[in-house]
């Protein structure tokens, strides 16, 4: 797999059934300058989503983020990964994840077995938090998407992952000065809901966060594990990450402002 760029795009709205409208807003964030486009894939299958996505647009990646194991039959991610690698070759990145089950490093590596060699490690990343997850993203993907992250983390996941692995970081963005004001709109976001779900409350724990930062959702949580500020500040902040070893920031475009999705690619370089 080629380079992921430095900054990628996450949008719900690419999901839209409204094919002309997800069509024509990835058309947009193409011209703008992402990196890579992402398809939030949740509890769904948004594979005709991606189908979309990748037919609207003429050079940009365009990658599931993610699409559940548990839910979407790995039979259906081989033919859309078919179908467009022959007629859009290298466009579309098979994001995986969501082994909620008692064995999720087997569910994965079974699931992967199950889509290999229609969909090459090269073409595939996985949704990797705990370091047992980063390790198989190291040896059976072309890298990992974790979300929820500090810059610490991406240091250490990128020592696991290698040189040669792709490490893209999924960030909240808040476009506010004020730190309370900034602070209080993550605590009514879905931070709260996120912190109690065990992969990500685990993986916090693991972060150095204790319960009491967890049920409170202390500044010291908040400040690490999401962007806020101006624009300038957003921006710092995004390249903190990137130099803490992460080849490319995601960001969530919702609630930002429309003039911030086009002045992001170009102050992110």
């Amino acid at each position: 797999m080629t380079k992921l760029g430095p900054l990628g795009a996450a949008s719900a709205d690419l999901n839209s059934d409204d094919t002309g409208f997800a069509g024509t807003l990835a058309a947009e964030l193409e011209e703008f300058g992402y990196s890579t486009l992402w398809m939030a894939g949740g509890q769904g299958n948004n594979l005709p989503q991606i189908r979309n996505a990748v037919r609207a647009t003429s050079r940009v990646p365009v990658a599931s983020g993610i699409l559940s194991v548990d839910r979407v039959p790995a039979a259906e991610v081989t033919a859309a990964y078919t179908e467009l690698s022959a007629s859009h070759p290298g466009r579309f990145l098979v994001g995986l994840g969501g082994a909620h089950g008692p064995r999720p490093l087997a569910t994965l590596n079974h699931y992967l077995d199950a889509v290999q060699p229609a969909v090459p490690a090269s073409h595939r990343v996985l949704a990797a938090l705990g370091p047992r997850m980063l390790e198989l993203a190291r040896d059976r993907a072309a890298g990992a998407y974790p979300y929820l992250v500090t810059t610490d983390y991406v240091a250490s996941a990128r020592e696991i992952l290698g040189p040669d692995r792709q490490l893209a970081v999924l960030v909240n963005v808040v476009p506010e000065a004020d730190p309370a004001t900034a602070r209080a709109a993550v605590r009514n976001g879905s931070l709260r809901f996120l912190a109690s779900v065990p992969g990500y409350a685990g993986n916090l724990r693991r972060m150095g966060f204790t319960d009491a930062d967890l049920a409170d959702l202390s500044d010291r949580l908040v400040d690490a594990v999401t962007v806020w500020g101006d624009l300038d500040r957003a921006v710092r902040r995004i390249g903190e990450y990137r130099a803490a070893g992460a080849d490319q920031v995601v960001v969530q475009l919702a609630g930002l402002p429309r003039d911030w999705w086009e002045a992001l690619p170009v102050a992110v370089r």
